[in-house]
């Protein structure tokens, strides 16, 4: 194999495996590290630099990054002894909430409005968060943004469909208003009907971020017939939200198994629902819920049904009764493709009051004239460029899902961010496929021989738990926040079972003596001298074999006796036991630190990477 070219910022930044997979990049062990610190402020402007809403999404995030943390994944593959036996992530998305909620007033620290204008005006259509960041981007460059909204106030679906007992009306307030002070011309209760008339304002771009708007409805027998007890989910949910739903019926049913559906159960369960279920056709563990999504409902009482195929709406009178399901299985062909077929067992009759539906959302253009230069594929979706955001219409950029589908809001985010990038080059003349590159620094922690100016201890404690308020208290007021947040004593020891993956381990050849210090200390024998060879070949013969493809090999050059260090960046604790056992100091511990270079810079694609060492 070919010696690692660490100048290259995706070898670390792949390490971290945390901001690796956060669509966004935020720098999660930094902002941790500083929580620990108790330095509140500074955790969460990291956090605004990069994801923009972190109270928001300290509250509602699909959480990306956990899957991938490195706690859960050393913990299964029998690390220390003196670590918990259930492995499980750090519990990053809630600790970006305790940033938000213990930082204090940093108004004077958000970027001021530009004080003169660059003459360059750009529309985004619809105020979530994909618009949003594309206007927190681009207002501080001296853009002239102005946000179209059909509600009266900023937000979009985390606002009018995300419920209040899991996010609350004053952090959306909060956190839309940091972007909206930026100078940001905001204009609600404003729906845009006519993509034509929009561009014939003649704005140097419009962007569209109003998001997939439409729930997808059942077309099955007795549908039209119980029209006024059977709801779509997303439309229920906004209802609720301004007040025209104040009251449901004592037995309700959720059709769905999605986050929107959870969402459904839940208010409905607040709102009067004492008999709630949810239906879902797929199995448990298939549904596209979170998994903290469905044990929030089961904590709540209600039971989720799966293998259940809605069959139609059964009605007496006028009035709905309930629904006939058909009890499926999971067949699985050599492809791993699944057929769900049927049990043979009878159907099933449910009764109820109300029925939810919340299996799915689309997008719907109507507003958008197809005689414009936009195309759109066979299914609707408007025919956009993965990397610049781009329409055929060069002047109009798509963002959040109403670019590439339904996601989630952090998703919405890093399309904002691609967005201004690309509305940014467009009117500098620019090439909008040559992307900037990001910001890098790789500063050694050393602080004396065996002195770490971070703490690299391994904490032994399981996941923390985030307290919940009392059920008789939660169930009775839809708008009363359910999760009362880590308090700092409980975030301080949450922040301890990060790895610390950014602060890499850094070999240098010339150095080494191969006296196999390291290899006898290292705690997951993630470490190997030995002769070079294929990729593959070579990891079937370290002192544990690396299994894991996704994640690189750290190989060095060859050493005095030929041999190179390779080492498997997928189980390693950064602990820095390593570099501490080191005698000629071969190996020493580096912070890297990896911030996505934003709109506003004229860096090419060519450009030099900044590391600094």
């Amino acid at each position: 194999m070919k010696p690692t070219d660490i100048r290259n910022p995706d070898v670390f930044h792949k390490v971290v495996d945390c901001q690796w997979a956060c669509p966004a990049h935020t720098p999660v062990p930094e902002y941790i590290r500083l929580i620990a610190a108790g330095r509140y402020a500074d955790a969460y402007m990291v956090n605004w630099h990069s994801n923009v809403f972190p109270g928001i999404l300290g509250r509602t995030c699909d959480r990306p990054c956990e899957p991938a943390c490195r706690r859960g994944r050393v913990e299964e593959n029998n690390g220390p002894a003196s670590m918990s036996d259930k492995p499980e992530p750090v519990a990053i998305c809630r600790l970006k909430r305790v940033a938000a909620d213990h930082k204090g007033d940093v108004r004077a620290r958000m970027p001021q409005p530009a004080t003169t204008k660059n003459g360059k005006r750009v529309a985004c259509i619809g105020a979530g968060p994909s618009s949003l960041t594309v206007a927190r981007d681009l207002a501080p460059l001296g853009y002239h943004v102005t946000v179209f909204e059909a509600d009266p106030k900023a937000g979009g679906f985390m606002r009018t469909q995300v419920p209040r007992f899991r996010l609350p009306e004053e952090v959306i307030d909060e956190e839309t208003g940091y972007i909206l002070d930026l100078g940001v011309e905001f204009i609600g209760g404003h729906r845009i009907e006519s993509m034509k008339q929009m561009l014939a304002k003649n704005y140097d771009a419009v962007f569209v971020g109003s998001g997939a708007p439409r729930g997808r409805d059942l077309d099955l027998p007795g549908r039209k017939e119980t029209d006024a007890q059977v709801h779509v989910g997303l439309d229920w949910l906004a209802s609720v939200y301004f007040g025209h739903v104040t009251a449901v019926g004592k037995r309700v049913l959720v059709l769905g198994g999605g986050n929107t559906a959870m969402d459904c159960c839940r208010s409905a369960r607040r709102l009067g629902g004492t008999d709630v279920k949810v239906l879902v056709r797929s199995g448990f563990d298939e549904m596209k819920a979170s998994p903290w999504e469905k044990e929030d409902a089961q904590h709540e009482g209600i039971p989720i049904l799966d293998y259940r195929v809605p069959k139609n709406f059964v009605h007496a009178s006028g009035r709905l009764t309930g629904m006939t399901f058909e009890l499926v299985r999971a067949e699985y062909d050599d492809k791993g493709r699944r057929k769900l077929v049927p049990t043979g067992e009878p159907d099933e009759f449910h009764g109820c009051d109300e029925v939810l539906i919340a299996v799915g959302q689309e997008n719907a253009f109507p507003w958008i004239e197809r005689d414009i230069g936009i195309a759109f594929d066979e299914s609707g979706m408007p025919v956009v460029d993965p990397v610049t955001l781009q329409a055929t219409r060069k002047d109009v950029f798509f963002g959040g899902d109403a670019a590439l589908g339904p996601k989630n809001i952090i998703w919405a985010v890093a399309h904002g961010h691609d967005a201004a990038i690309s509305i940014d080059r467009l009117c500098h003349g620019e090439d909008l496929h040559e992307r900037p590159p990001p910001q890098v620094n790789l500063l050694s922690q050393k602080m004396g021989i065996h002195e770490w100016s971070y703490d690299n201890q391994v904490a032994p404690e399981a996941r923390f738990k985030v307290p919940l308020k009392d059920l008789t208290i939660a169930l009775k007021n839809i708008r009363e926040e359910v999760e009362l947040g880590f308090d700092p004593e409980l975030a301080w020891k949450e922040a301890q079972r990060c790895l610390n993956c950014d602060v890499q381990t850094v070999f240098t050849a010339k150095l080494c003596i191969e006296c196999d210090a390291c290899v006898d200390i290292c705690p997951v024998d993630c470490i190997t001298f030995t002769a070079n060879g294929e990729e593959g070949e070579l990891r079937a013969r370290l002192n544990a074999p690396a299994t894991n493809l996704s994640q690189a090999l750290y190989v060095s050059t060859p050493l005095k006796t030929e041999r190179v260090m390779v080492k498997d960046e997928d189980v390693c604790l950064h602990c820095g036991l390593c570099a501490e056992r080191c005698p000629t100091g071969a190996w020493d511990m580096h912070k890297f630190l990896l911030d996505m270079t934003p709109a506003g810079s004229r860096c090419s694609q060519g450009a030099p990477r900044q590391v600094a060492a």
